[in-house]
This record gives C-alpha cells, structure tokens and sequence, in this order.
C-alpha cells in the first residue's frame, strides 16, 4: 500500500466524486484477442451511473479496446474475440438476442477525429432520430435537433445556418456536431475515444466544460492521453498497461495516492 503523495504539476483535481453508488456498466472477465494477440486480459470494472470515468495509460495498453467492447464495435473486426460478461443495467451486451442496433443507440460513441455525415448541419443531428422513428412528425424532429444542439453548446453557433455542411464547420465544432448527434438519440452511455486529441486549447476547454454539463444526464466514459483532462472531467479513473486493468478509483485518489507503482510513474511522467 502506497500513501506517497503523487507530485502532479499543473492540475487542478476536481472535487466532485460520483454521485451514484450505481454501477450503470459492470464488466467482469473480460479479455480481448485480435487473432493471436492478446490485447485485454481479464478486465473488470464497474462504471457509474451519471460520472464521467477516465481510462488512462500508454499507448496500446488495452483502453480504447476496452471502450468499443461495451457497444461491441469489436464485432466490426474480422479478428476479433470478446470473452466474458459486459452489462449495462443487468442486460448482458452480448446476448444473442439483443439487437446492436438498439444497443449503439443506447451506448453513444465519439470518436477521436470529428466525423460528421457529409449532410446539412441539421441533418446529420436529425439522422439517428429519424431512422429509430423517435419522432412522430417533423416538428418533434426538429425539436430533437435543436434540443441536442443546445445540450452541445453549438445551437448559438449554428442556428442561423443549420442548412449549411457540418464538414464546413470548424473542429472543435465538428465535435460537438458529433456530441449532439450521439445525445439526439437519448444514449444512456457516451463513450468518447480522445475526443479532444485533434482540437486547439480553446476547442478542448470548450469540449470538456460540455462534458462536465453532459454528466448530470449521461453515464460518460472517455479515453484520453492527457493527465490534465483526466483530472479535469472525472470522478473515477481507471489505468491500463499492457492489457491488464492496473487499479482503479476516485480521481482524486487516482492522482494523489495511487496504490500501484506503476500508476504512480505514469501519472508522474516516469514511462508512458
């Protein structure tokens, strides 16, 4: 046991731990194998309801592997193979019979790079609602829109053009066109993969007040290379190597007395 202090320059560790004792994603045993590669090896975790949880570690230390589990993006992968139990609310993600579809519209995702459809500002907003018939005409849909666009903090920005591309909008506003539309269909879960990697500073702070305002209605998990952001926007912290979950805990726990030496040399830039 460890109760050396963790020396973090230049962070400011958030106060606020998770609200709910309620494990909103339970993963127990999981490992993953990309043909004979072993990339997960016998992961569990349990994720809050409404926190935002951080996976930290070294590059290809099983994080976002860990993260496309839980809305089984794995299974777009030809080599690929998940064993173990993943469950959102007590239903097992990979049960035969649920439906993935419904599953993804549960577990949002955002992605590293802004990715928005090649349609109008309000369209690539409107898309999965409309496709999963959440609206009845088109004046709900249209509330949808602009609902998830103000959740975004990008409707101010763009109202007076929803008409116009989202691939003309700038990349920090790309990534909330992205935000909006993965909240348009009312997702329990947002997985977000280093979202804020191909921003500036300004894009980033913006993006990671969203996610502080975000967590009062979702359950957020994010990947991210950045200490600082760790700290920042989570309540828990989770810390990968070589494919092995090392510990995890409070945020604040995390980063001033981790129980592990190598959580303590990566927070502390030792390796990484």
């Amino acid at each position: 046991m460890m109760n050396t202090m963790v020396q973090v320059p230049s962070i400011a560790l958030g106060t606020a731990e998770a609200t709910s004792a309620h494990a909103k994603v339970v993963a127990r045993h999981v490992d993953v194998y990309y043909g004979d590669k072993h990339a997960l090896k016998d992961v569990g975790l349990d994720i809050p309801e409404r926190a935002v949880t951080a996976l930290i570690g070294p590059s290809g230390c099983g994080k976002s592997t860990f993260l496309r589990c839980i809305n089984r993006m794995n299974d777009t992968i030809a080599i690929a193979r998940v064993t173990g139990e993943i469950a959102i609310d007590g239903q097992d993600v990979s049960d035969p019979e649920l439906d993935v579809v419904q599953l993804r519209a549960r577990v949002g995702m955002v992605f590293q790079k802004p990715n928005p459809f090649p349609k109008s500002i309000f369209e690539n907003v409107a898309y999965g609602p409309r496709i999963h018939g959440l609206a009845r005409n088109a004046k709900e849909l249209e509330e949808i829109v602009v609902t998830s666009l103000k959740k975004a903090g990008l409707y101010e920005e763009v109202k007076d053009r929803l008409t116009d591309q989202g691939t003309g909008l700038s990349g920090g506003q790309q990534q909330r066109l992205c935000i909006a539309r993965a909240i348009a269909v009312s997702p329990e879960v947002i997985l977000m993969d280093e979202p804020c990697s191909a921003l500036d500073p300004i894009a980033t702070a913006k993006i990671e007040e969203l996610i502080d305002e975000l967590r009062s209605n979702f359950t957020i998990v994010i990947v991210t290379h950045s200490m600082q952001q760790a700290a920042r926007v989570s309540q828990r912290t989770a810390f990968f190597h070589l494919g092995s979950l090392v510990e995890e805990g409070s945020t604040v726990d995390m980063f001033t007395s981790p129980k592990d030496r190598r959580t303590q040399d990566y927070i502390t830039g030792r390796f990484g």
